[in-house]
C-alpha cells in the first residue's frame, strides 16, 4: 500500500513532459525493433557492416536526441522560473521581517520617549513656576500671593504640569511690562527662560527621533508647552546659538 501510494505521488510530483518524453522513446524504440525484425524477415540473408549498423543507429536515435534536448530545455526553463518565484518570494519575506524589525525599534524608541518626555514636561511645568513667581509672584510684581502661587503648585503636583504655562499664554501681562520683560526682564527670567527652551528643545529633538509624520511633533508644539516656548522664541532678544537652530527647524 505505502509503495503504491509512493509510486502515485511520483507520477504527480513528475513533469508532464518526462512522460511525454518517456512515452514517445518507448513508442520509438518499439517502432524500430518492429522494423528491424521487419527487415530481417525480408532480406535474412543480407549482411550489415558496422559502418551501416552505426549509420541505422545514428538515424534512429537522432530524433530521439533531439527530442530530450527540446525536453530538457522546457524543463530548465520551468526550474528556473520556480526558483525566481522562490527568490521573489524569499526577498518579500525578508523585506517584510524588516519593516516588522522597523516597526519595533520605532515602537521601542516612541515607549522610551513618552516615558522621557513625562520627566521633562514636569520639569517645564516646575521652571515655568519658577518663572511665574519671579515675574507676579512674591519675587515679582507681587499681583499673586504666596497663598496663590502655593495652591497653583499643588495643582501642578497632582499632576497638571502646564498650569503655569497656560497662565502665561492667556494673557499678556501689559501691567507687568508685557511678556518680554516676564521672560527675559532680570537675570533670574533669564535663566528660567533659557532652561525652559533648552529642555523643551531637547525634547523636540528626541520628539523627531522616533516620529513618522511630525505627529508627536505637532502635539508637543501645539500645546502649551509648545506655545510658550514659541513665545519665548519670538521675544528673546539675544536667543542662544542652540535656541537659534532649533527656531530654523
Amino acid at each position: 500500500m505505502e509503495l503504491s501510494n509512493a509510486f502515485v505521488r511520483l507520477i504527480r510530483n513528475t513533469d508532464w513532459r518526462i512522460w511525454f518524453g518517456i512515452t514517445i522513446t518507448v513508442a520509438w524504440i518499439v517502432g524500430g525493433g518492429w522494423y528491424v525484425m521487419q527487415v530481417s524477415e525480408t532480406a535474412p540473408t543480407q549482411n550489415f557492416s558496422l559502418a551501416a549498423v552505426g549509420s541505422f543507429l545514428e538515424g534512429a536515435f537522432a530524433p530521439l536526441a533531439f527530442l530530450w534536448l527540446v525536453l530538457g530545455l522546457f524543463i530548465q526553463q520551468r526550474e528556473l522560473a520556480n526558483n525566481t518565484a522562490a527568490v521573489r518570494k524569499t526577498s518579500e519575506q525578508s523585506e517584510k521581517q524588516t519593516l516588522a524589525i522597523a516597526a519595533t525599534e520605532m515602537n521601542a524608541r516612541q515607549e522610551t520617549f513618552f516615558k522621557i518626555a513625562d520627566n521633562v514636561k514636569h520639569q517645564l511645568g516646575g521652571i515655568s513656576g519658577m518663572l511665574l513667581v519671579s515675574s507676579i509672584g512674591p519675587g515679582g510684581s507681587a499681583r499673586m500671593s504666596r497663598e496663590q502661587m502655593d495652591d497653583y503648585f499643588a495643582q501642578a503636583a497632582k499632576g497638571d504640569d502646564t498650569v503655569f504655562a497656560r497662565m502665561f499664554i492667556s494673557s499678556d501681562f501689559l501691567d507687568e511690562g508685557g511678556l518680554e520683560e516676564m521672560f527675559f526682564g532680570t537675570e533670574i527670567r533669564i535663566r528660567h527662560s533659557r532652561n525652559f527652551m533648552r529642555a523643551f528643545d531637547k525634547l523636540l529633538r528626541l520628539a523627531r527621533n522616533c516620529d513618522v509624520d511630525t505627529i508627536i511633533e505637532d502635539s508637543l508644539m501645539q500645546g502649551a508647552f509648545g506655545l510658550l516656548y514659541r513665545r519665548m522664541l519670538e521675544l528673546d532678544p539675544n536667543p542662544a546659538p542652540e535656541v537659534r537652530k532649533a527656531e530654523s527647524h
